[in-house]
């Protein structure tokens, strides 16, 4: 019964536009839509992780040159940057760049580092949509990336 509710879930959310927000555009409220999908931006479909469902927030600074480390993340989450340039490598050479402004959903279980390419500090809000107990972030080991 669970698996056909994600399901329901999942393929209601592809007949939504991206539009579709909790609250209608007004003369005194504007309604600006940051990201909206049914998979990470590698392309693999969300699946949320089983549990009693908890939403965790956080802000993340990343100074200019310094990266994460390699890392991945059990539950999705998704995260929108307000300062900075971000570059994400994935362990297969796929790579993304993040600007002040940009939305981002982000992969699950899958290794990823982020590296801060720019000159001032990376900014990155994130929420994720993970399980009570669960840890939102695995580090996978100490290995850099030459840039």
């Amino acid at each position: 019964m669970k698996l056909n509710f994600h399901l329901l879930l999942a393929f209601g959310f592809l007949y939504f536009p991206l539009n579709a927000s909790a609250l209608e555009a007004s003369a005194n409220i504007k309604v600006t839509p940051l990201i909206q999908s049914t998979q990470s931006w590698n392309g693999t479909p969300i699946a949320y992780p089983a549990g009693q469902a908890q939403i965790t927030g956080i802000m993340v600074e990343i100074a200019p040159g310094a990266d994460t480390g390699w890392h991945q993340h059990p539950a999705p989450s998704f995260g929108v940057i307000t300062q900075g340039t971000l570059e994400v490598t994935l362990r297969d050479g796929k790579v993304k760049r993040l600007q002040t402004g940009d939305a981002l959903i982000e992969v699950v279980n899958t290794e990823h580092i982020g590296r801060n390419v720019g000159d001032v500090p990376v900014k990155l809000i994130v929420f994720y949509a993970g399980a009570v107990g669960q840890k939102l972030t695995v580090k996978t080991d100490e290995v850099k990336i030459d840039k």
